[in-house]
């Protein structure tokens, strides 16, 4: 195999970027799946706070399982999330609960304090991951967050990892859906904020010393190839431990749905072969000790109008970028040596 020390040195699982699987098994031992809970949030551009309708391209009932649903209590959701990945994971031993529908620190802190804790009652949970916005943290709630990350709100709480290693601290991390660097961007999608407000957001909670990911989208209306790709350098510029990638998919029934029909020609499409090639470029411009948590998204065919790509599942398009970085010799961090 062709390739460099500093590639070989860097990665795990023979992988040739930072792969987040790889990332959890180094650091806790063991692998650690999400359980996707919906607890009733909503979010300040859908309630009329900062705006109404939400992003347009979004219909949340496309991103979560079946399993999670608000008219659930946390409890059954875990549970029936639990049963539901051990069908393909069969050797999972904990999970992670995952606040992942709409903005999950938009509530007074008594709230979250209720929810955050129950989730972490559940004896097969070790940590939890909070998805929400930038304009939907504080101080006082980063606090609080801070002070569970460090085990002193949990008197007696501890979880035996695979290895044997006793946790007294829940994990914690927190991701923050940025989508894109450019406040234009970000105007024309209905976001409700701008590029800053995700900057401090997540330097606020990096200085708290918690674990910060981001959420960003590929292809949104207005953003050429090339913008897309000189975005890495301020990616690379925050204080980020991970990055999860979706590549923009037009849902039925969004008003960004319209706007493609409307004007096609404000998109930047990929094939399943361009997104690969255009991946691999991405990587390369991305510091290398940034873990890639996902490099593209997955909606359920019903929810959209067309499959480009086709039903390529995301494990099966792991292995393509595998192969693609092989073939190309290009490897997370290349540009940057």
């Amino acid at each position: 195999m062709n390739s460099t020390p500093e590639k070989q040195s860097t990665f795990p699982l023979g992988k040739r970027y930072n792969s987040f699987v790889g990332y959890f098994k180094t650091r806790y031992g063991e692998r650690l799946q999400k359980i996707v809970l919906d607890a009733g949030f909503t979010c300040p551009n859908r309630d009329g706070s900062v705006g109404r309708g939400g992003c347009t391209y979004c219909d949340n009932a496309a991103f979560h399982p079946s399993y999670s649903t608000s008219g659930k209590s946390l409890r059954v959701q875990l549970d029936e999330g639990i049963q539901f990945h051990k069908v393909r994971y069969r050797t999972t031993e904990h999970y992670l609960a995952y606040f992942q529908s709409y903005s999950n620190t938009y509530a007074s802190l008594d709230t979250l304090r209720i929810l955050y804790e129950e989730a972490l009652s559940h004896p097969s949970v070790v940590g939890i991951v909070i998805g929400t916005r930038p304009d939907c943290v504080d101080e006082q709630k980063l606090d609080y967050i801070a002070e569970l990350a460090s085990g002193k709100v949990l008197k007696g709480w501890e979880r035996t990892m695979a290895d044997g290693t006793v946790r007294k601290e829940p994990i914690i991390i927190m991701e923050y859906g940025v989508e894109s660097c450019y406040d234009s961007t970000l105007r024309r999608i209905n976001r409700g904020h701008d590029f800053d407000s995700a900057r401090q957001a997540i330097r606020m909670t990096s200085e708290r010393g918690l674990d910060v990911g981001i959420h960003y989208i590929l292809g949104l209306p207005g953003e050429t190839r090339q913008m897309m790709l000189d975005a890495c350098e301020i990616i690379n510029s925050l204080p980020v431990r991970s990055i999860k990638f979706h590549q923009l998919q037009i849902v039925k029934g969004t008003r960004m749905e319209k706007e493609y029909a409307d004007h096609p020609e404000d998109f930047e499409r990929f094939s399943l072969e361009e997104y690969l090639d255009f991946f691999a470029d991405i990587l390369e411009r991305l510091r290398p000790d940034l873990y890639i948590e996902r490099i593209a998204g997955e909606v359920p065919p019903r929810f959209v109008s067309e499959t480009p790509w086709g039903l390529v599942r995301n494990a099966e398009l792991l292995h393509l970028l595998d192969e693609h970085l092989e073939k190309k010799d290009s490897w997370q961090g290349k540009s940057l040596i």
